[in-house]
């Protein structure tokens, strides 16, 4: 394709804009996505289409309501004390066999990115709480960051809530529906395979400390799990199987009200607090996601308002197969350094569209897979460098250097499931 097109010019011109707000100028990410798009539609003869503007911003309200009432069921649940209960449990339970551990711990890491959808939740929720027991345990602190980054990341892209699939489906207006099994496919045996290769070695051959060991899970077991603990996650459970199982003659609450009930729910738990404060505290943390998908949407808008995106898509059409998939491989983590959220958007729409003879749902679910990596990415590389806060690790290259392995091995992973995606689809059916 020719670059001096002036679809060719509007896109580097674009594209230089956000890197240049976003590193250069320090700017906050929606900050620079929205300056871009508004150097793109100046450039393309638009000057400043409100309008357009404002429909892009609001373009991903949906998700953005979901991430929302998502973060305040989360934060609910963790006053509630359910979270550390869980934890003390899986290691009391599984304590004398390490690769359950290994898997298990893995699992508690990821669960805030699964109904969030987003990789700093986990890692600022589990993720700390996880570390110090791994640490008892016998693993190393940069190893510690190392699982969790991973494990925040495979959260983030592991079902209910996957904000990259739901850009991408967005894209190409493909529902929301469908995805909870191949993003299984994508995630499980990542998340397996990094506890393995991160958590197995230490736990096997460990050496901790049985009498500090104790006294952290006896202050995690202040709340003692029980049925009425988990009323909440029972009660959302509940809620969204019934849309997904029982369309017919179930109320179609939809996934924010679903959050939302099941939030109130954690009132009844048992263990007191004060639910408005909490909504506050988790809106509060949302809003940096939540302005990102604002800036992600104006983007997009202007991307197509002036023709960018589908001169994106005519050059990805324009490669042959085996430099599609080592470019969708690189250049998706890549872009996702600045945001996992512009690359699901800005490449992951392309590359679905010129794989269309494939399942898109399945697709799709790898391109998120790719799109998540860019969490990992220096200079941003937000789960590498909140989860070496999270154990005191001063320089995070060190737990990007044992990140390395299991981010090659997804970006591999994800090339094999887009290959095969049509027979693995055929299966799960």
């Amino acid at each position: 394709m020719d670059w001096f097109w002036p679809e060719g010019f509007y896109t580097v011109v674009m594209v230089g804009s956000f890197v240049l707000g976003a590193f250069a100028l320090k700017l906050p990410i929606a900050i620079a996505l929205s300056g871009a798009a508004i150097v793109g539609a100046i450039l393309g003869g638009e000057l400043f289409p409100l309008r357009h503007l404002v429909e892009g911003t609001f373009g991903y309200l949906d998700t953005i309501l979901i991430i929302a009432s998502a973060m305040i069921f989360m934060k609910s649940v963790q006053r509630t004390g359910l979270l550390e209960s869980l934890a003390a449990w899986v290691i009391r339970k599984f304590r004398s066999r390490p690769l359950f551990l290994s898997v298990g711990l893995m699992f508690i890491i990821m669960v805030p990115g699964m109904i969030t959808g987003s990789s700093t939740a986990a890692v600022l929720t589990t993720g700390a709480l996880v570390a110090p027991v791994l640490i008892k345990l016998g693993v190393p602190a940069v190893k510690t960051a190392a699982v969790i980054a991973m494990g925040a990341i495979y959260g983030m892209i592991a079902p209910p809530i996957n904000v990259p699939a739901m850009i991408i489906g967005g894209g190409i207006d493909m529902p929301y529906v469908g995805f909870a099994l191949p993003l299984l496919v994508c995630t499980v045996p990542l998340a397996i395979f990094s506890a393995f290769l991160l958590v197995y070695p230490h736990l096997r051959s460990r050496t901790d400390d049985a009498e500090e060991l104790e006294s952290e899970l006896r202050r995690m077991e202040e709340t003692a799990l029980s049925v009425r603990l988990l009323m909440p996650v029972i009660l959302l459970a509940v809620l969204m199987a019934g849309e997904q199982m029982l369309p017919s003659v179930w109320p179609p609450l939809g996934l924010p009200v679903d959050f939302l009930l099941a939030s109130l729910a954690a009132l009844a738990t048992g263990r007191s607090f004060n639910f408005l404060e909490a909504s506050a505290e988790a809106v509060d943390d949302a809003l940096p996601v939540l302005g990102i998908l604002m800036g992600v949407g104006m983007f997009i808008q202007i991307m197509t308002l002036v023709g960018v995106q589908g001169f994106l898509v005519v050059s990805v059409l324009a490669l042959p197969a085996w430099l599609m998939y080592l470019g969708m491989a690189t250049s998706i983590p890549l872009f996702g350094a600045v945001s996992a959220f512009g690359a699901a958007s800005v490449l992951g729409v392309p590359f679905l569209l010129a794989l269309l003879g494939r399942n898109e749902i399945m697709v799709g679910s790898a391109l998120s897979l790719l799109a998540g990596l860019g969490d990992l990415m220096p200079p941003t590389a937000l789960a590498g460098i909140f989860a070496a806060q999270v154990v005191g690790e001063k320089n995070y290259f060190k737990v990007l250097r044992h990140c390395l392995i299991p981010a090659l091995v997804t970006a591999v992973w994800a090339v094999v499931v887009i290959v095969n995606s049509n027979v693995i689809m055929s299966w799960l059916s």
